[in-house]
């Protein structure tokens, strides 16, 4: 799977293509910060578990730490969900990503300081395959119909355009295991080959 565009870096690089710009906090940083997201079911978490066997690196599972530390406003009956309090969840988290080493794992993305990342993955898969995954969650017909068109819509990677430098954000696809597998080694070696960035 070859990663979309060319990549610009800046006093450092990496021969997978994955950028590495100067973002301010990243020097403080003895590791690096990773954003991964996409639309539930694309394969969020098992990446994530995947990236931690191989790099040690931690992960942060935003939508467990809403449901544990109390970091909503409720629920919404509609959908099944939680509405996040996005205040309580940055501060929460503030301490955590500022050591480094961390890889969050959420749907949204657009509430998270830029400075906190050095790498923002969008995870994507095919409608048929993204079907089967929600429906196999026991989705509600509105929950599933409302996930599949974010998918389509490629809701999550404008998110992730808007809120990030442009070289730092990737997509990925995550139809298959063989895809995964691919994904996280290649993420693996960025992480080996990270260093903090000097403005």
């Amino acid at each position: 799977v070859e990663l979309p565009g060319t990549f610009r870096t800046t006093g450092g690089g990496s021969r997978l293509g994955l950028a590495m710009p100067s973002l301010p906090g990243a020097a403080d940083r003895c590791r690096p910060n990773i954003l991964l997201t996409g639309t539930p079911g694309t394969g969020k978490t098992t990446t994530c578990e995947m990236l931690v066997e191989a790099t040690g690196m931690r992960h942060v599972d935003v939508g467990r730490w809403v449901r544990e530390q109390s970091l909503h406003s409720g629920r919404d009956e509609e959908f099944d969900c939680y509405f996040v309090d996005e205040d309580k969840v940055c501060d929460a988290l503030e301490d955590v990503v500022a050591a480094g080493g961390v890889i969050v794992d959420h749907h949204s993305c657009d509430f998270f300081p830029e400075r906190w990342f050095d790498l923002v993955l969008v995870l994507q898969a095919d409608t048929a395959v993204l079907y089967e995954r929600l429906k196999t969650r026991g989705y509600s017909d509105k929950k599933l119909s409302e996930n599949m068109e974010c998918e389509i819509m490629n809701v999550c990677l404008e998110e992730a355009m808007e809120s990030y430098k442009s070289e730092i954000v990737q997509q990925m696809q995550s139809n298959t295991v063989e895809q995964m597998e691919e994904n996280v080694e290649r993420v693996a070696q960025w992480v080996a080959d990270w260093k903090p960035q000097t403005t």
